[in-house]
């Protein structure tokens, strides 16, 4: 398989790890500034991956606001309630931790990958942890997530080319608006082609329809020449 993902210029891998640092700083300094006096835990780790999906990866659905916040919170509830029931058993109730948060998160539509590593470490944290208990959802998951959003909402805006939150953004008009309205492909049918696929996919309508047009428009502007012309031109 080509990686088509990673085809995107240095700048932008730069970018995205400023994103990083400022965002993961950010959220260590408040965290300990809040939390310094209070004897709680700075930060969770899996705030280390929703740092990578909201700095490298902006547009994709699950890096969006609600999924970030509800997807980390259900997944520490469910954390800290299998720690409370089965935490007799470690090893099943980090098990069932992730995997009822997996589905909490897809039924709550905030299906958000780090919320699993928030949730095992409600159970797998030690002593500090579980002596929090259901407070670890608010702080320090919450207050986290919270400065996580606020950095990655600041951080985005004046770079034009990175629409977050997606839903403050209207859609981007390109030099290419005739093609566009041309190759708009119809809700209904992405629909009923992410349906056929039966897997979730990272990816925002806007930029599914965008990507289409664009790779529509290129193909219109070079298209591919006939193997014989290819044939006839190496003889």
């Amino acid at each position: 398989m080509r990686k088509l993902a990673y085809s995107v210029s240095e700048r932008e891998h730069w970018i995205s790890a400023a994103g990083g640092l400022f965002g993961t700083l950010a959220a260590l300094w408040v965290s300990q500034f809040w939390l310094s006096g209070h004897g709680g835990l700075l930060a969770v780790a899996s705030m280390g991956a929703s740092a990578v999906l909201l700095f490298a990866a902006p547009h994709g659905a699950m890096s969006q606001p609600w999924p970030v916040v509800g997807g980390h919170l259900v997944s520490a509830f469910i954390g800290v309630a299998c720690a409370r029931w089965f935490g007799q058993d470690p090893m099943i109730a980090a098990s069932l931790a992730v995997s009822l948060s997996i589905a909490a998160m897809y039924g709550m539509r905030c299906l958000h990958p780090p919320g699993g590593a928030t949730a095992l470490y409600a159970v797998l944290g030690g002593p500090a942890v579980h002596a929090l208990g259901y407070t670890y959802v608010f702080s320090p998951v919450l207050l986290n997530v919270l400065v996580l959003l606020v950095v990655a909402v600041a951080f985005n805006y004046p770079l034009v080319w990175r629409r977050y939150p997606q839903v403050w953004h209207a859609r981007c008009h390109d030099p290419v608006t005739g093609a566009k309205e041309m190759c708009m492909i119809p809700h209904s049918s992405l629909v009923y082609a992410l349906s056929q696929i039966d897997t979730f996919v990272d990816v925002s309508e806007e930029d599914l329809q965008q990507i289409y047009t664009l790779a529509m428009h290129a193909h219109h502007e070079n298209p591919p020449v006939p193997l014989g012309q290819v044939v006839a031109a190496s003889a």
